[in-house]
């Protein structure tokens, strides 16, 4: 499930570099020769990728059509770019699994910096997959590659057309689903994550729509103390994942 697009940006680059075989080219800003290009250009040289100098404005023009503001830092690489499975690849995935499953369902994330911060987070705390509906989500593209920083490559990613129908067949299959939403009467900290489990974040704003509330078995929230009433979605995300992180921790150590 790999095809091949545009990575960019330093650390992005660096991370698919560090993925062996992943890059087929790197593309250089002309007259760029400080220490992180030439930290770039000896990964290169050890894996010998072809690297191509370039006037910045070729560099731009690569991304032209871009609706979003491209910062690519002197630096892209073409590389094989994991494409999302579907619902039937989730479903094997899940049935060969050797440890308990950690799965996260985004549900209306559209903005691919959110949703590349999500990946981020997931690949950190050891999740095995993040599901994402078809329609109304951002989609896997050079901007989420580069918030993700590696993740985006690593990370098993599944589009599915019915996002209840796919959390059904999860229950099916044994995992429990816990939903986030701030009128829940149980926080994070009081269920048990040790279980087979997968964590439904929404939407900023708008939360998880009804049917994707419906289908799960416990709705939690995350204590809030502030003024604020709700946090980022990447955040959210990665404080659920490593309350089961450290709830699992624990559980194995006793």
């Amino acid at each position: 499930m790999a095809d091949l697009d545009w990575v960019y940006g330093i650390h992005a680059v660096e991370n698919a570099l560090g993925q062996d075989g992943k890059v087929k080219e790197v593309r250089l800003q002309e007259g760029r020769d400080d220490k992180k290009m030439q930290r770039i250009l000896k990964l290169c040289q050890a894996q010998k990728i072809r690297v191509n100098q370039v006037p910045r404005r070729d560099l731009d023009q690569l991304f032209s059509k871009s609706k979003e503001r491209i910062v690519h830092q002197g630096v892209v690489a073409l590389a094989e770019v994991t494409k999302t499975g579907d619902e039937k690849d989730l479903e094997r995935l899940v049935q060969n699994l050797d440890a308990v499953p950690l799965i996260v369902i985004l549900d209306g994330v559209t903005d691919p910096h959110n949703l590349g911060a999500c990946l981020r987070s997931a690949d950190a705390a050891g999740a095995h997959a993040v599901v994402i509906p078809k329609d109304k989500s951002a989609s896997i593209n050079a901007t989420v590659s580069k918030v993700a920083c590696g993740a985006a490559e690593s990370m098993p990613v599944f589009s599915v057309t019915n996002l209840a129908r796919a959390m059904k067949k999860l229950q099916d299959l044994g995992v429990w689903i816990f939903g986030t939403a701030g009128e829940a009467t149980q926080t994070v900290y009081e269920q048990d994550l040790t279980i087979p489990t997968a964590i439904v974040m929404g939407a900023e704003g708008d939360g998880m729509r009804r049917l994707t509330r419906e289908q799960c078995d416990y709705l939690i929230k995350l204590p809030m103390a502030g003024v604020v009433s709700s946090l980022n979605v990447s955040v959210a995300t990665g404080v659920c994942l490593y309350e089961v992180v450290r709830q699992r921790a624990a559980k194995a150590g006793s």
